[in-house]
């Protein structure tokens, strides 16, 4: 059970509307559903379609569908990232002015040839806890005048975080409260593990590490209940909590539903998905029972 923080407890479920939901977002869905319950708190939706290219209503709407069917109500109006942007665009602002973020210029290609050239000369190449390679690190010293330069000439950039400075600004060590299904406790945050992040993309507005910290806080979550996957990614989220002078939620991350290759589900396993099931005939007791409640 996940303790109460004092406030009026708020959790959420915030999916992406990118294709059908699956048995792994059922049991994310039915954990925040039952504490919020348990907690006499609320539970809030949010739709997380940042990428309005792949995020349709249709996927949207069954959503909705999938989630009703397994018995869940929530608060409305829904939050949709997609009509927030200016949201997150003010939180990069603050970061910028504070010289904690920059643009960054280098392509997918150029990393990863980086990355490739290092490597085939026997320098091994940082990696963050996903196993994707560090960003190269050059362009935190470019001058504010070649940032510039390269930016009215049209260069194409993202906005990524200074890790080192930002770690510097906060001035102490950083941990979350953790009631999960792995470690349990006071957990020591480790941003640094993540390098220079992604703040702000250069195809889609925004990043997953900067909207969902300002998302929970604007929609006054303390408790978030997400999957094992994402628990090395609240380093970055306290991280930037702390810089934007955010309040921390307390954090369960839980267990994962796997395929049967040992995967994490994804949404192309058909088998696995809820509009599926339905239509099978199962019920909200049959899904439940599907992932071990």
């Amino acid at each position: 059970m996940i303790p109460s923080t004092g406030q009026n407890p708020a959790l959420r479920f915030a999916p992406s509307p990118n294709g059908p939901l699956h048995l792994g977002h059922a049991l994310s869905a039915l954990l925040n559903a039952d504490m919020a319950t348990a907690l006499g708190g609320r539970l809030l939706l949010r739709m997380e379609d940042i990428d309005v290219t792949r995020c349709t209503p249709e996927f949207e709407q069954a959503i909705y569908e999938d989630l009703a069917w397994l018995g869940l109500d929530w608060e409305r109006p829904v939050r949709r990232q997609s009509e927030h942007f200016d949201d997150y665009r003010a939180a990069l602002d603050a970061l910028i002015a504070r010289g904690l973020a920059y643009p960054a210029f280098m392509t997918r290609g150029e990393v990863k040839a980086r990355v490739a050239n290092a490597e085939g000369d026997g320098k091994p190449w940082p990696r963050d806890p996903d196993g994707a390679a560090l960003y190269p690190q050059d362009e935190r010293s470019l001058s504010d005048s070649e940032r510039q330069r390269r930016i009215d000439a049209g260069s194409r950039h993202a906005w990524r975080l200074d890790m080192g400075r930002a770690i510097e600004a906060c001035g102490e060590p950083l941990s979350w409260t953790e009631r999960g299904d792995g470690e349990t406790g006071e957990i020591a945050a480790d941003p640094a593990a993540w390098g220079d992040v992604v703040l702000w993309r250069s195809d889609a507005p925004s990043s997953y590490h900067l909207s969902v910290t300002v998302d929970d806080a604007r929609q006054g979550i303390t408790h978030v209940v997400r999957g094992l996957d994402l628990f090395h990614a609240t380093s970055v989220h306290r991280l930037l909590q702390e810089l934007l002078g955010l309040p921390a939620p307390v954090y369960r991350h839980h267990r994962l539903i796997l395929g049967a290759d040992g995967r994490k589900l994804s949404k192309s396993e058909g088998d696995a998905g809820l509009s599926v099931l339905r239509r099978q005939g199962l019920t909200s007791a049959d899904v439940r029972r599907l992932v071990g409640l």
